[in-house]
C-alpha cells in the first residue's frame, strides 16, 4: 500500500511540475508576443524579424545548405534566373 501512496505522491510531482513550466511557457509566449508587437509599433517587419531570429538559431553551414537547396527550388520553378541558359554574350 505504501508503494501506492509513494507513486501517487510522484505522479502528482510530475504533474504539478509540467503544469508549472506550461504557465511559464505561456508567460514567456506572451512577452516574446509584446516584443513583436513593439517592433511592429517601431516599423520592423515582423514576419522578416521572425525569420531573421530563425536563422541566427542555425549554424552557417546549416544555413548555407538550405539556401543552395531553397536556390534550387526556386530556380526549377522558374522563380531565379537559371544561370546555365544565361549567356551573356550576344545572340546572332
Amino acid at each position: 500500500m505504501s508503494d501506492m501512496m509513494v507513486a501517487r505522491e510522484q505522479l502528482r510531482s510530475i504533474v504539478e511540475r509540467i503544469e508549472r513550466l506550461e504557465e511559464e511557457k505561456k508567460a514567456i509566449a506572451d512577452d516574446i508576443r509584446d516584443i513583436y508587437a513593439e517592433a511592429k509599433a517601431n516599423g520592423f517587419d515582423t514576419k522578416v524579424l521572425r525569420q531573421v531570429v530563425t536563422l541566427r538559431k542555425k549554424d552557417m553551414t546549416e544555413r548555407q545548405e538550405q539556401e543552395a537547396i531553397r536556390d534550387l527550388y526556386l530556380q526549377a520553378l522558374g522563380m531565379l534566373p537559371d544561370f546555365e541558359e544565361d549567356s551573356s554574350a550576344p545572340t546572332a
